[in-house]
């Protein structure tokens, strides 16, 4: 039989307390995850916009990936401009405080580069960067047009 969450049993070290894995803390971490993802999705979907341009891969110019990239930028320089806390974020917090854990304070990004780089900013830097990045992605738009499948297949048939 398994020992109980929080029964002490012998070791050879002496007593450990068993504790049972949080379930709000692995939700947390799962949304970490996720939110490490939506980053993810992000940075490295420009660098292959980038990439498949130079590289000339037709797939980049795809509208939906295209739009998809775009909105989820232009979603974090909302949540930056208006204030308004990721609700990732929210949702993260939310579940490990649930679980007894410790509550971080700041946005996803900034504490994940405190953590990493030990590098800490205002917040208006933060959305500096964003709103660049926003302008880049933007540009990429006019320099590497996504292609609409409907409408190049119109084009085939009318010449």
């Amino acid at each position: 039989m398994l020992p109980a969450h929080g029964e002490q049993i012998a070791a050879r070290g002496g007593p450990i307390t068993v504790t049972a894995p949080n379930l709000w803390g692995m939700l947390a971490d799962l949304v970490v995850a996720l939110h490490a993802a939506y980053l993810a999705f992000v940075v490295f979907g420009f660098a292959l916009i980038v990439l498949g341009y130079v590289a000339g891969w037709r797939w980049v110019r795809n509208a939906a990936f295209r739009l998809a990239h775009l909105a989820a930028i232009l979603v974090v320089c909302a949540e930056a401009l208006s204030g308004w806390t990721c609700p990732l974020t929210t949702l993260e917090d939310s579940l490990r405080q649930r679980g007894g854990e410790r509550v971080y304070t700041g946005d996803f990004i900034r504490r994940w580069l405190d953590w990493l780089i030990f590098y800490n900013a205002p917040a208006w830097v933060f959305t500096t960067v964003y709103l660049a990045f926003a302008a880049i992605v933007l540009v990429t738009l006019w320099l590497v047009p996504f292609r609409i499948p409907w409408a190049d297949a119109q084009r085939r048939r009318h010449g």
